[in-house]
């Protein structure tokens, strides 16, 4: 009885997990494909011809020849995906410069105002970029950083959510560790070295692979600040893609998609952990 109970409750999982997995094998089959093959199922969508787009998985005559031209022939991609690269880089060097002593700083002392700040953080976090949009605007064209890479890594810097998951994080570390730290003569500084940072490590871990992930993926920000197309991100160059270079764009989304999943997949257990936390009470 168990077992059946089991497998009703398997099914809708493995079609939701399929529903999920979709786009990606649908990207990845139309890496293989040939030209003619993605004209003839994408022309509703992207030529403007009459009827419904078809697609299958398995293409008919699988060819690399996207892949090639893309890493061979496309230099406008290869600026972007370093564009990237370095955005998302500085912004998880400045999160995790900033946010850990942030976070340890919410989680580990009490002064008048913690539960205000922490409010604050909570309403920040929540807000959307479209909300936040006109401000950080005005505030980037006061400091004449519009249409540099700056525009994209000084907000993201000081995101309140991976503070937020690493201060759950740092909030779990029993006071009686810190307290022996305290007799054996440890100063505030060495116990958030030695102590602190070594027993949250998977909290910055995660909020490390979440803030890469958002950074990596960001859209409305680069519309938004960037006006010159050599600083754009590689989520940039997908909107350009018409029909005729539907091959390429399906090669690019994929190669945009690799490093996101291998960093996803390789610290899985840690991101686990960081929305457990997060979802966590006081």
């Amino acid at each position: 009885m168990k077992k059946i109970v089991r497998k009703i409750i398997y099914l809708p999982l493995i079609l939701l997990a399929a529903v999920i997995c979709f786009p990606v094998l649908f990207a990845a089959s139309g890496v293989f494909m040939k030209q003619w093959e993605l004209e003839q199922y994408l022309a509703p969508v992207l030529g403007g011809a009459d009827g419904m787009a078809d697609w299958v998985l398995l293409p008919h005559a699988p060819t690399l020849q996207h892949l090639v031209e893309l890493l061979i022939d496309s230099p406008q991609f290869f600026v972007m995906f370093w564009n990237s690269l370095k955005i998302s880089l500085c912004i998880l060097a400045g999160q995790t410069l900033f946010g850990v002593p942030s976070a340890w700083g919410l989680a580990r002392f009490g002064f008048p105002g913690k539960k205000v700040i922490l409010l604050l953080y909570i309403v920040l976090m929540l807000m959307p970029f479209q909300v936040l949009m006109l401000p950080q605007y005005l505030t980037l064209s006061r400091l004449q950083l519009l249409d540099t890479h700056a525009a994209l890594i000084l907000p993201a810097v000081f995101s309140t959510f991976p503070v937020f998951i690493m201060y759950r994080f740092f909030c779990g570390i029993p006071e009686e560790i810190l307290e022996a730290a305290r007799i054996d003569g440890a100063g505030n500084l060495q116990i958030f070295v030695w102590i602190g940072i070594p027993l949250g490590a998977a909290g910055i871990v995660s909020s490390g692979i979440l803030g890469f992930l958002e950074s990596w993926n960001m859209i409305e920000q680069p519309m938004t600040f960037l006006k010159t197309k050599s600083l754009w991100p590689l989520s940039l160059f997908l909107p350009e893609i018409g029909l005729n270079e539907a091959g390429v764009g399906f090669a690019a989304a994929f190669m945009m998609l690799l490093p996101a999943l291998l960093l996803f997949l390789s610290g899985q257990d840690y991101l686990e952990q960081g929305i457990t936390a997060a979802a966590l009470k006081e």
